[in-house]
């Protein structure tokens, strides 16, 4: 028995905000949008630029205004990055808060802006660990 894992979808309450964390933050893609009026949502597919067929995110919007509950059994989506101290700069200069900083030099925790909890993972070794990733303390949850 052959099986996939496709996608995972997260609900989101901003379009716009979501598509500028994802893909001109976070770097991924936009592959697919389906408008479903019928439904009253859209879904909006991201994939890893270079990696369009392979595992997905699906965000999901619904077209009346809801209020999610934020739920820890979801857990974390999780990727691996080149570099975790120059990947995690980025995002600080691009105004994304670093939730839990890469002391270890291998990983990271940011939120998406629907406090989606995001693990950056180190490809390869660990980095040497090095300021001001040591000494920066952890903000919020994760």
């Amino acid at each position: 028995l052959f099986m996939k894992f496709l996608h995972t979808m997260v609900r989101i309450t901003d379009i716009d905000k979501s598509i500028d964390f994802y893909c001109n933050k976070l770097g991924l893609k936009e592959v697919r949008r389906i408008e479903n009026s019928e439904g009253r949502f859209t879904l909006i597919f991201l994939s890893i630029p270079g990696d369009e067929k392979g595992t997905q995110i699906e965000l999901t919007y619904n077209w009346d205004k809801q209020e999610y509950e934020l739920g820890r059994n979801f857990g974390h989506l999780a990727f691996s990055v080149e570099n975790i101290y120059s990947f995690c700069q980025k995002l600080l200069d691009d105004g994304v808060t670093i939730n839990r900083p890469p002391r270890d030099g291998r990983m990271a925790f940011i939120q998406s802006p629907d406090k989606i909890s995001i693990e950056l993972l180190q490809k390869g070794k660990n980095l040497p660990p090095k300021e001001p990733w040591l000494s920066m303390p952890n903000v919020g949850s994760w």
